[in-house]
């Protein structure tokens, strides 16, 4: 399987596969209003994933990785926060209480930031997640830093610690939401 960056040619297919993927995901369903989920990937790969970040996807886009690399600004998505609250809806004030409660776990150093990924449910398990997510681990270890992703999966957990990832904190969201789960990949 050919692996490369995404164009905004690919922009549909990655939204589509994105909405796929975690339409059921934990976070999905606790801070993104119903039928809004398409909306809040496109503006999140086309608004800050394309412009700011480097994204990754399968020649046929079934699969998506969004990395945020370490020289990312971090005010990047303050044009867009009106944008993202008004998505959320009537979820707007759980999504700032859980993202506020998961800031704390955000290491303090330079890192690349795995901030998506998914892969056409369809096709999981035959190593596409793996495949679009190598090429910004590669980049992390070429200029030797670490590497972060939260995932409030469990069984999302197994698959990051295979590619190096340790759980550096667990985190019961309030309202009886999902466990968070921050994981770290040291620099190499």
């Amino acid at each position: 399987m050919k692996v490369r960056e995404a164009t905004t040619s690919d922009v549909d297919a990655a939204v589509e596969i994105l909405d796929r993927a975690l339409g059921d995901y934990p976070m999905t369903l606790a801070c993104i209003d119903p039928g809004r989920l398409t909306e809040y990937h496109q503006l999140f790969v086309s608004a800050i994933g394309l412009p700011h970040g480097r994204i990754w996807v399968t020649d046929d886009v079934s699969a998506v990785a969004v990395w945020f690399p370490p020289t990312m600004a971090a005010d990047v998505f303050a044009p867009h926060a009106a944008a993202f609250q008004e998505i959320s809806g009537s979820r707007a004030a759980v999504a700032a209480e859980y993202g506020q409660a998961t800031a704390i776990f955000h290491p303090p150093e330079p890192l690349w930031v795995l901030a998506l990924a998914a892969v056409d449910p369809d096709l999981q398990r035959q190593g596409l997640g793996r495949a679009v997510i190598a090429p910004g681990l590669a980049a992390a270890d070429a200029e030797h830093v670490a590497a972060f992703v939260e995932t409030q999966d469990p069984a999302n957990v197994g698959f990051y610690e295979s590619l190096g990832f340790i759980v550096t904190a667990e985190l019961e969201l309030p309202h009886r939401g999902p466990i968070h789960y921050a994981m770290y990949r040291a620099a190499r």
